[in-house]
């Protein structure tokens, strides 16, 4: 059966890339996505898990991008409350660097600037009193700031983009490359190889998206596309975990003498997230791994602020990623502006090309990138918007009915703990109980690799969600893997390999079930 050609193939299944997916399939267009690795297996999965302005981005003037960052703060809560939820973050004055005037007025800026509706207001804090001081060094900070801003698991909303979109209609190929392409018959014939079994085969399209990330310009070299005007920035992230610091469930955004921002924050409730380091980057953006040197610096940087003094004895794990800024010439990575270029090269069909960007803007990247592409394909005109009110898969119901969620699906499989009931509806949300079926006890679940991830759940990541390997799942859809232990990672590894090599449980290239 030939291929059918595309309205639009995208190259790149990170955020943005499964960002334009949803919002084009669900305008009616055909879409085809090709991915080299697993989703969101790049930057995309290594962010701070922040959905935010960027308060210090005002120190740079960036001004647009602060206001669009705000306003979809609100907006990726409404459509995805299962893995978006709001984060309040307490701000220590710290003598010697930026004056407490200068943090009033950029807060009174952050709460001004954007839609904030549901969200609430900053507010000043006594430290001496006020139990965000309690963690912190003893008389060192007395007078902070707390405002808000969201959480996300970052991973979980690629995938579920790049579900709503499969449930649209697009075709979506994990462990695909694109090796080349070229312009025919005012097409695009893209030729993709699958990864696994070596097989290349030729898809066309009306247009083409390259949001390969850090990779984009290797896509380009590949292309018949004009020389880019534009030019990509790498700059590598590292965070560390650590054992839970502190008890409250605020976060915390510390400065630096370095002018560099540090964030501590609540991490799957036994941990504490802190990051990230921004070092220029050079090579295969694969293999960033975080160095002894950023580890120590982030240590270091956190026990200038906490009482106890943060060592490397307490990383419980690391993951770095590779960032695609738009390189605007700034001298300090820290300061490379964090906003999206978008270039069309429209000597033919289309080609749009994504620099930069954050995974917070990724729904207002999306209808830009569209928009550029409305003269080749005037279907795209139709429901523009929509992706702003459309709740993404297991997130159709209001912001403040998470626990009554949660409590639903205990009441439903009593056998679940509470904190059992409360991962899985913070990961699936309404879908939760289609990872346990119609199970009336624990062991109709089926094997149980440990920390309550059972063989149903798996068998759902295989079959719904593309996952291919235990690092997919451990790491990726669920966090799990800060629980696991090496041989029950091994273990899950083994067992998704049996299944894949028995035919089994691979996402297949057509639509399923809602």
């Amino acid at each position: 059966m030939p291929e059918p050609v595309y309205d639009l193939a995208i190259i790149g299944g990170g955020v943005n890339g499964c960002g334009v997916a949803r919002d084009a399939s669900g305008r009616g267009l055909s879409i085809y996505l090709c991915e080299q690795g697993d989703l969101a297996s790049g930057a995309s999965s290594a962010a701070t898990k922040l959905i935010h302005g960027g308060l210090r981005y005002l120190e740079y003037g960036e001004f647009r991008l602060v206001r669009e960052a705000l306003s979809e703060r609100e907006t990726l809560w409404r459509i995805a409350p299962h893995v978006v939820r709001p984060l309040r973050f307490v701000l220590p004055h710290h003598q010697g660097l930026r004056p407490a005037w200068l943090l009033r007025l950029g807060l009174f800026l952050y709460d001004h600037l954007g839609e904030r509706k549901l969200l609430p207001p900053t507010a000043t804090l006594d430290l001496t009193r006020n139990p965000a001081g309690a963690p912190l060094k003893r008389g060192a900070f007395t007078v902070g700031f707390e405002y808000s801003d969201c959480w996300v698991d970052d991973a979980r909303l690629v995938v579920l983009n790049a579900l709503d979109a499969h449930l649209a209609g697009a075709r979506i190929e994990t462990r695909t490359k694109a090796l080349a392409a070229e312009r025919a018959d005012g097409r695009w014939r893209v030729t993709v190889i699958d990864q696994r079994g070596g097989t290349a085969r030729t898809i066309q399209a009306l247009a083409l998206v390259n949001a390969a990330g850090p990779w984009v310009e290797d896509v380009l070299a590949r292309l018949p596309a004009r020389p880019s005007r534009d030019h990509l920035r790498l700059v590598q992230g590292t965070h560390i975990v650590t054992r839970k610091l502190f008890d409250h469930q605020r976060a915390y955004i510390f400065q630096n003498a370095d002018k560099r921002v540090l964030f501590a924050i609540p991490y799957e409730g036994d941990f504490t997230l802190i990051g990230a380091t921004e070092l220029d980057y050079a090579g295969d953006p694969s293999k960033a791994a975080a160095s002894e040197a950023e580890i120590e610096y982030l240590c270091a940087a956190a026990s200038e602020y906490f009482a106890r003094p943060v060592t490397t004895a307490d990383v419980v794990w690391t993951f770095s990623g590779v960032r695609p800024l738009y390189d605007d010439g700034a001298s300090a990575a820290t300061a490379a502006t964090r906003d999206y270029v978008l270039e069309l090269d429209d000597n033919g069909p289309p080609l749009v090309s994504i620099f930069g960007g954050k995974i917070t803007t990724y729904r207002r990247l999306a209808e830009h990138v569209l928009d550029k592409l409305e003269p080749a394909l005037p279907l795209i005109a139709l429901r523009r918007g929509w992706t702003a009110a459309a709740p993404l898969p297991g997130g159709a119901f209001p912001v403040t009915e998470v626990e009554a969620r949660v409590e639903a699906l205990r009441l439903r499989y009593p056998f679940l703990g509470d904190g059992e009931a409360r991962r899985l509806t913070r990961a699936y949300g309404l879908r939760a109980s289609e990872t346990l079926g119609e199970a009336n006890e624990r062991r109709a679940l089926g094997r149980d690799f440990g920390a309550g991830l059972s063989e149903r759940e798996v068998d759902y990541l295989m079959r719904v969600e593309w996952a291919e390997s235990a690092e997919d799942i451990a790491w990726r859809r669920t966090k799990l893997g800060l629980r696991l232990s090496a041989d029950e990672i091994a273990a899950l590894d083994r067992f998704i390999a049996g299944r894949l090599a028995d035919g089994g449980r691979r996402v297949s290239a057509q639509r399923t079930p809602a």
